[in-house]
């Protein structure tokens, strides 16, 4: 049998616009853009990475901007919401923070936590919550006693909440709470380690801006990813090929609640192109599109990072 996933790896969601996204991203929420770079399956589209001073894996959140793209309608398959740790004594800070942005908040008491709730430029919902993570913060425009600790978890709806759960367990959740339509699984990781599944009604939706497409658990090898692949397979999931992603390893895989999750490895990490000090900095591209470097700069709109 494979290792449990420890935790979450990486979000990815989709939004319209690139400047807008580092801008909120790195000025609004205090994180470091660790990779600049563009779609695999797409090169004239970017890939942007969001993360700690090193992208450790569990604090990074990705995006990939489409302009034209349809904004998302909400509803059930999906992902509705990701949240981030912040330290203890830490939300009237960040309360405030948004107001002097002028950004609209508000906050969700649940599970003995409390949640404050906002979206992003795309209408992406986030929510922070104040809890303990052994991360280090990149503190280079939010003080460190306040800074984002990477991921504390993140909230899906599926349109079968027991097949979803069902697949959570074969990857090494278990059950850890309950609030109503709220039920909580909680990987055996020190950080990003909650999914709460929604048991609730709602009408199908549509990803699009806005929305979240996946979300990347973390495993520890490739090892594990290929034992993944066949334990999936043997349980009639659809599942992906295992995929060189250049910063990790991984492979997809669609419950049967409609959720896609990515399995990820946590090697090499971010700085197999690019020193730590510099991470970001750069446009790098995958080798296959290295050629193509003229054509792909020429096409995409000047961003300021």
């Amino acid at each position: 049998m494979p290792a449990d996933t420890p935790g979450i790896h990486h979000v990815t969601s989709l939004v319209a616009d690139a400047q807008e996204s580092v801008d909120f991203y790195t000025d609004v929420l205090g994180l470091r853009l660790v990779k600049h770079t563009v779609n695999q399956k797409d090169m004239l589209t970017r890939h942007l990475f969001y993360g700690n001073g090193t992208g450790e894996p569990g604090t990074v959140y990705t995006c990939f901007p489409y302009p034209n793209e349809v904004p998302a309608r909400p509803g059930k398959p999906s992902v509705p919401a990701a949240t981030f740790t912040v330290p203890a004594e830490s939300l009237d800070f960040w309360r405030d923070r948004l107001d002097d942005r002028d950004i609209e908040h508000e906050t969700r008491e649940r599970l003995d936590e409390t949640a404050l709730r906002f979206a992003d430029p795309a209408g992406t919902t986030l929510e922070l919550v104040e809890a303990e993570a052994p991360v280090e913060p990149w503190t280079a425009s939010v003080p460190d006693e306040h800074a984002i600790r990477g991921f504390h978890g993140v909230t899906v709806l599926p349109a079968d909440p027991y097949a979803t759960a069902s697949t959570l367990e074969t990857f090494g959740f278990s059950l850890d709470a309950e609030d109503g339509e709220r039920v909580r699984y909680r990987a055996p990781g020190d950080r990003a380690t909650v999914v709460d599944v929604l048991n609730r009604g709602a009408e199908y939706g549509r990803e699009g801006v806005g929305s979240i497409q996946h979300v990347a658990l973390r495993v520890p090898s490739r090892d594990d990813l290929m034992e993944y692949h066949d334990l999936l397979r043997e349980r009639d999931l659809r599942v992906s090929r295992v995929r060189d992603r250049r910063y990790f390893e991984s492979l997809y895989v669609r419950d049967p609640g409609g959720i896609l999750w990515e399995l990820a490895t946590e090697t090499p990490g971010f700085t197999r192109d690019e020193p730590t000090e510099e991470l970001g900095e750069s446009f790098v591209l995958p080798e296959f599109f290295a050629d193509d470097r003229d054509l792909i700069e020429s096409q995409l709109p000047e961003l300021e990072t």
